[in-house]
């Protein structure tokens, strides 16, 4: 049996979200750009290796401080928002230029809270995620800083993170910290710290040595990252906080790395499955007999093996399926009720025309069932 440790997590990974700090991505309001372009070499070697990427950043609101020049201390609202703005594109920019020699595609994706609290709004942020992940692009994933309040905010991309690992359903999430990694104390302060190199359960005496924040860039402390821990590996994610200032922090990794090592629960697919299989129904669709051998087959649910559709139900409610003989299963509504029953027994090439917009192919994708 292999040993578990944080440099063979990695190796292993084959969805990994890599959170970056502004305190390692800016330095005096300037991009560390050998930095960057080093954490693009890391990147493309876990491309290489067979591994998707997304890389969720912070930056923009330290980097448009530094373009407009603002003071040193804290902004007014208007102010980050400001400077989120003008920072944004030039993060953006810089990521699409190093990525762009190893001829990655990236995408940009700004979410608020409300983006994966709305149900809807979650579904259209993963489904998009998704298809850029498939279409072989890095998206790069912030805070929408420029109109985020706070009461529709994440607080830190800690947090932000974790939650686009469980959306994504990656396997592994990377914190890039200016520590490398859970103590018992502060070793900057205590001699007497000992580091965790693997939790494997997060307890309150776990949640008791985390600190408070002490990044002036950064909103975020080990507070934020057992948090996001606790998020991540519930959903069958692993996550490992590592030192990330150094030059190829990714690929130190790789080697053995100094880090912390949080314990996945499970594995992503699974633990998505149980969390569909727990949920109410609230409607239900009859399948034909072919329906029901393509779903015990692995295949999506579409329209045409659908031949009745009972209850009222939103996108992304759960419903039952039933097939000739009984319950199939549970699964997540890719239409709402009445949709569901306009394109019951069509072919999905017909769903265009039936609901006057190009919908998607299945009723109820693979992924999004328990059978």
């Amino acid at each position: 049996m292999a040993t578990l440790s944080a440099s063979a997590t990695l190796a292993g990974a084959r969805r990994v979200v890599v959170k970056i700090g502004s305190a390692l991505l800016v330095e005096q309001g300037q991009l560390r750009a050998d930095w960057l372009r080093a954490l693009a070499d890391d990147v493309a070697v876990l491309r290489k290796d067979g591994a998707d990427v997304v890389l969720v950043s912070s930056g923009s609101i330290a980097l448009g401080r530094g373009a407009l020049r603002l003071p040193d201390g804290p902004l007014a609202l208007e102010q980050s928002q400001a400077a989120a703005s003008v920072g944004q594109i030039r993060l953006a920019r810089a990521y699409e230029e190093v990525l762009a020699l190893h001829e990655i595609p990236t995408g940009q994706v700004l979410l608020t809270l409300e983006d994966t609290h709305d149900r809807r709004r979650y579904l259209n942020s993963r489904a998009t995620l998704a298809t850029l992940l498939g279409l072989g692009v890095v998206p790069i994933v912030n805070e929408n800083d420029t109109i985020a309040t706070d009461e529709i905010r994440y607080g830190d991309n800690d947090r932000l993170a974790a939650q686009v690992a469980v959306t994504i359903g990656a396997d592994l999430l990377v914190l890039l910290s200016d520590v490398d990694g859970l103590y018992t104390g502060n070793p900057q302060t205590d001699a007497d710290a000992q580091h965790f190199d693997i939790v494997d359960s997060i307890t309150p005496e776990i949640e008791a040595v985390a600190g408070e924040p002490t990044s002036t860039l950064s909103k975020g402390g080990m507070k934020t990252k057992v948090m996001a821990a606790k998020t991540a590996v519930s959903a069958g994610c692993a996550m490992i906080i590592t030192a990330g200032a150094a030059l190829h922090p990714l690929g130190a990794l790789r080697k053995g790395a100094r880090a912390t090592l949080f314990v996945a629960q499970g594995d992503p697919r699974s633990a998505r499955k149980r969390w569909i299989a727990a949920m109410k129904p609230k409607g239900a669709v009859h399948v034909d007999a072919g329906a029901a051998r393509a779903l015990g087959q692995g295949k999506s649910l579409l329209p045409a093996g659908v031949t009745r559709v009972e209850g009222v139900f939103s996108r992304g409610d759960a419903v039952t399926i039933t097939g000739p003989t009984g319950a199939l299963g549970v699964g997540l509504a890719g239409y709402d009720s009445a949709e569901a029953r306009a394109i019951a027994g069509h072919q999905s090439r017909e769903i265009a025309q039936i609901l006057n917009y190009p919908g998607r192919v299945a009723l109820i994708h693979r992924d999004e069932m328990a059978l």
